[in-house]
């Protein structure tokens, strides 16, 4: 099947199922056999509600789904263009991904980078961009609220936050083994096993999880094979939950994870001037370097929270969580991604560098007093404060250039905020919030080959808010409506002290997002849809110039940056066998400021006009670097009872397709991407052991057609760009513990 043939197909899929989905509604909602769909339960307002009850735009997946994305060893990436207006992508391997929603983001590579979509991991926020990469495994649900969260996660939630929640420790013996074997010497053993440990008092859960893969790209130009390519990630989680008397309970949370293996894999000339399709020099299962580091990478981390609950008189309760993380490690990459002597294609000059991060500690602290749930207003109010230091070093290979260069960043954050929801009528909810922060940054070149001058230091406060309207107009159907302030604080990055320059700044941005939506779930509850519209803007947007003939890393703020589209989220039990869900989201993002000017590609074809002939694209009106105009995503889960006592017979298949994504401030004719899809599909057959345990054997696929889809670019030497993951398959088995 060719690409184009591939793309039209899934298209066609996707638009008939969509159609067959909603042309069947009358006849399944007649269905009385049939369930109704599960109650989803969120914390965008920290506090539990279903997610049909929420003033914003919201989706969850839950644990059991996203371990079918990841049993073949995938990381956080998998949720790329999986979710409405969610993309994600990384040039650093399975460390510091870069999420964006709506289309804003950061393309930032740096591991100082700010990014404006936050994550947050059992309620502790993962500011680094090596914190974002913890591995995923016996997660609860990952839940993504869209537009900004200022008010109750501050600052650098201007696009949104995600939120993972592990399973936690519960008074039922429980848990879970996972074993999965595949191509590519995948093996993957994960498990986890809680319960009592003193009788209504002590709770405890230990889980723990090895993803492995066998190296399996060769090194061609050294005659090295199977030189790199793999990984090999250990991580675990302990938890403790305390629970003395009615009036307390904590929760303390203990983890790690180490990881060694390779790097991004950049891959020289993969692009033809004047043409954005992969060409003969891109090979997938070979590169042609002419080090024999070939892009190592290692990564170590820990660390602990204590999350604590006093519930007091009136029914209100005072939360406190504290967390602190640390982490510590380094990649190496071939970033002309080849050699001077065969290539491929024209490599003008060798290009490879070591970034290291060092000494990062991380210490947070919230507290919160809510009002109980059941009042016609109810309110929280609370105080957060963030302590971070990192040191990040930047040198070449064996005393090469960049000669060796580390930077200090320090960052100190402190807010108060609050919020209150009121019950105007019997139908009509009112809520309005807002939040003090107060955010203050400083560098310090520790060493370097040229005086880069220093410290730097920056700081602001801004208020961010937001007001909402949610109207319960009958039973299946509810309206709402929300306005929110955004603040994302000023960020200094100083990479270029490596290459004799000095640390550029960006000033805060602020954001004021519109959006309106529906929320639904009709036909008897078999069906959930949801939709929003939204219109954003961004003032002074911080941005990376990255790249370009001069290899420079500069932060830039455009005066103004404008995104506006819909989203829309379903889910539908056509009957008791068959779960289909099906998500699109339309995105168009603007840059405009008249004067805004970056440098560009050193091989490519820009399209962009340099009015001054200064070598610098004039790129007021170019959509955002990254932001995909539009993504559809489904999947399909199809079972059949078996005669075995509590056994079924199931099919699984998920896709998704990505529309035209620039990969750079400017636009050129090469480093875009346009019809990006994947799919993955699983079989198997789960059942009960004769004393009860659930069990579960499948087969699956990931990247089923095996699309060799262009993900990311490097710009400064030759037309470098980097890929997507190959097809991987394996079987997997899984058994409860109860």
């Amino acid at each position: 099947m060719t690409t184009k043939l591939a793309q039209k197909t899934l298209l066609w899929a996707g638009a008939s199922l969509t159609a067959l989905t909603f042309a069947a509604a009358p006849s399944f909602a007649q269905d009385d056999s049939a369930s109704s769909l599960e109650t989803i339960t969120v914390t965008t307002n920290r506090r539990e509600e279903s997610i049909q009850d929420v003033a914003n735009s919201v989706t969850v997946q839950s644990g059991e789904d996203l371990a079918a994305l990841t049993e073949g060893g995938a990381d956080i990436l998998t949720l790329a263009a999986r979710i409405p207006s969610v993309y994600a992508e990384s040039s650093n391997g399975r460390v510091a991904p870069r999420f964006y929603i709506r289309g804003l983001g950061n393309t930032d590579f740096d591991l100082a980078a700010s990014q404006p979509v936050s994550i947050i991991m059992d309620d502790i926020v993962q500011e680094n961009v090596i914190l974002k990469s913890f591995p995923l495994f016996d997660i609860q649900q990952v839940e993504i609220a869209r537009g900004p969260q200022g008010t109750l996660f501050g600052r650098n939630t201007t696009a949104g936050t995600i939120m993972f929640d592990s399973v936690r420790p519960s008074e039922e013996t429980d848990g879970y083994m996972s074993l999965t074997v595949g191509s590519l010497d995948t093996f993957n053993l994960e498990g986890a096993v809680g319960g009592t440990i003193i009788d209504d008092v002590l709770m405890g859960r230990i889980s723990v999880m090895t993803q492995n893969r066998g190296d399996w790209i060769n090194n061609a130009f050294l005659g090295i094979p199977n030189a790199m390519g793999g990984h090999r990630e250990n991580a675990g989680r302990a938890q403790l939950l305390y629970t003395p008397n009615e009036s307390f309970d904590a929760l303390f949370n203990v983890h790690a994870r180490s990881l060694a293996g390779t790097a991004a894999i950049f891959r020289a000339n993969i692009l033809t001037p004047g043409d954005n399709g992969l060409n003969e020099n891109f090979v997938r299962d070979e590169v042609y370097y002419d080090s024999a580091f070939n892009n190592p990478q290692n990564y170590d981390s820990w660390g602990a929270s204590a999350n604590m609950n006093f519930h007091l008189d009136g029914g209100m309760t005072f939360t406190s969580i504290t967390g602190y993380e640390t982490a510590e490690g380094r990649s190496l990459g071939d970033i002309d991604g080849g050699n001077m002597v065969t290539g491929p294609g024209f490599i003008p000059f060798p290009s490879e560098t070591q970034d290291g991060l060092d000494d990062l500690d991380q210490f947070t602290q919230e507290f919160r007093l809510a009002s109980s749930d059941d009042l016609d207003t109810t309110w929280q109010i609370g105080a957060y404060y963030f302590d971070g230091a990192f040191d990040i070093t930047t040198l070449g290979p064996n005393g090469g250039f960049p000669p060796p260069t580390t930077v200090r960043h320090e960052n100190e954050l402190w807010a108060v905020f609050g919020q209150v929801s009121h019950q105007a009528t019997e139908r009509l909810q009112l809520s309005g919030g807002l939040r003090y922060t107060s955010d203050e940054k400083s560098l310090e070149v520790i060493q370097a080959v040229w005086p880069a001058g220093g410290p730097y230091n920056v700081s602001d406060e801004e208020l961010s808010w937001d007001l909402s309207a949610y109207y319960d107009y009958s039973e299946d159907t509810a309206f709402f409506g929300r306005i929110a302030r955004g603040f994302r604080g000023p960020s200094i990055q100083g990479r270029d002290v490596a290459f004799f320059g000095t640390p550029s700044i960006a000033d805060s941005e602020t954001s004021i997002s519109y959006e309106a939506g529906i929320k639904s779930e009709p036909w008897g509850g078999r069906a959930r849809v949801n939709a929003t519209a939204f219109y954003y803007t961004v003032s002074d947007l911080q941005l990376s110039a990255v790249g370009g003939g001069g290899n420079l890393v500069q932060l830039i703020n455009a005066d103004e940056g404008v995104g506006y589209g819909f989203e829309v989220d379903s889910e539908f039990l056509i009957n008791d066998n068959l779960v289909v869900t099906a998500g699109f989201s339309w995105n168009e993002t603007e840059l405009q400021d008249d004067t805004l000017e970056v440098g560009v590609c050193a091989q490519c074809t820009v399209t962009d006009p340099d009015v001054d002939n200064d070598g610098f694209a004039e790129v007021d009106g170019n959509p955002f670097p990254q932001a995909p105009d539009f993504i559809l995503s489904f999947s399909a889960r199809y079972s059949v009872p078996a005669e075995t006592p509590g056994g079924e017979w199931f099919m699984m298949t998920d896709w998704f397709y990505q529309g035209h994504t620039n990969l750079f401030l400017y636009e050129s004719e090469e480093f875009y991407s346009s019809g990006n899809f994947e799919g993955g599909a699983r079989i198997g057959f789960s059942g009960l052991t004769s004393n009860g345990h659930g069990y579960e054997v499948a087969a699956f696929v990931r990247n089923i057609t095996d699309e060799e889809n262009l993900v990311g670019g490097i710009d400064f030497n030759n037309n470098t760009g980097f890929v997507n993951e190959p097809r991987t398959w394996g079987i997997s088995f899984r058994t409860d513990i109860n």
